[in-house]
């Protein structure tokens, strides 16, 4: 099969797009033929994208294929798989621990993949498993989003800060995000009912008493999001452990997460995205041969929403 695979730890630079060994889906894996992949900012600089654990202590995995966002078909089941079908079209969060989609083929557990939304295209599926699954742990899992609640979500129109602002509106919150000023339309329509341009504003001058605050910046960003917080309230960031010195001084909570596979938010993502109130955003698309252009990408731009690696086109992704 073709693949991109890097042989040696490093950035964008160490992508190849070369032949690489079709997987065997092992016991309790399914073998996807990969229509779509997406890729993350800061993925390369992972440990866990190059060896078997999240601490860099495991076993280097070089040469290792990245992209952990998928949507394909499924082509082949392991041993003692069931409730999946060779023909399935699924989509899901591969564990950072493995290899990625970005190649033709990826061998996947079953249990972490779910049933594609049926509203989309491969390529929009794909940009949702990890954006879309840390935005729902964040905001349902970390903290307890209630209807009426204030909800702060800095970097609105990133990858999961596009899908935050949709989930929060979704769960009756008031919504404020923060993003830059030609992203202002873009962020409201999503759902925020407040857009703050970070380039301009301090957001600490226009908001106070929020309950729950989802950070994706990190830095003086984070530093600065206590103050808008009331007393008890939460901020979650994905960027950062947050200073558990700087939470008692505010009467607040700190909590750090790193997203993890989970079918059962995935269903419940699903079912938000077919009844139409979840619509992922693509950025763009790039060809798998040209991968290392969409790594490069997210080094020096900010994208509204994914950038998506299209593996096999279908003719419904000719109109994404």
């Amino acid at each position: 099969m073709r693949a991109v695979r890097a042989h040696k730890r490093g950035g964008p630079e160490q992508l190849v797009y070369e032949n690489a060994p079709r997987p065997t889906p092992a016991a309790g894996e399914v073998l996807v033929s990969v229509r779509a992949a997406s890729v993350t900012n800061g993925e390369l600089a992972w440990d866990a994208t190059w060896t078997d654990s999240f601490d860099g202590s495991g076993s280097d995995r070089t040469p290792v294929v990245p992209s952990h966002e998928v949507s394909g078909v499924v082509a082949e089941l392991g041993p003692g798989v069931t409730g999946l079908s060779v023909g399935d079209e699924v989509y899901g969060l591969i564990p950072f621990v493995r290899d990625g989609a970005a190649a033709e083929y990826v061998a996947v557990p079953a249990d972490v993949l779910a049933a594609k939304p049926s509203r989309l295209t491969h390529s929009q599926a794909a940009a949702v498993p990890l954006a879309a699954l840390t935005a729902w742990q964040a905001l349902v899992g970390k903290t307890s989003s209630e209807p009426g609640q204030h909800v702060l979500i800095h970097g609105g129109a990133g990858g999961v800060g596009s899908f935050a602002v949709q989930i929060a509106a979704a769960l009756g919150a008031r919504v404020t995000a923060t993003a830059s000023a030609r992203n202002r339309e873009f962020v409201s329509g999503l759902g925020a009912d407040q857009v703050i341009d970070y380039t301009r504003e301090r957001f600490e001058d226009h908001v106070q008493d929020v309950d729950v605050v989802l950070d994706t910046v990190g830095g003086d960003t984070t530093a600065r999001s206590w103050s808008v917080l009331r007393p008890g309230g939460t901020l979650v960031s994905i960027v950062q452990p947050p200073n558990p010195d700087d939470a008692a001084a505010h009467g607040a909570r700190g909590v750090f997460f790193v997203v993890e596979p989970d079918r059962a938010g995935l269903e419940a993502i699903t079912a938000l995205i077919d009844d139409g109130r979840l619509t992922p955003a693509v950025d763009r698309l790039v060809p798998l041969a040209e991968t290392r252009s969409a790594y490069e990408a997210l080094q020096s731009e900010h994208p509204r929403g994914k950038i998506v690696i299209q593996v096999h086109q279908t003719d419904e992704d000719t109109t994404t």
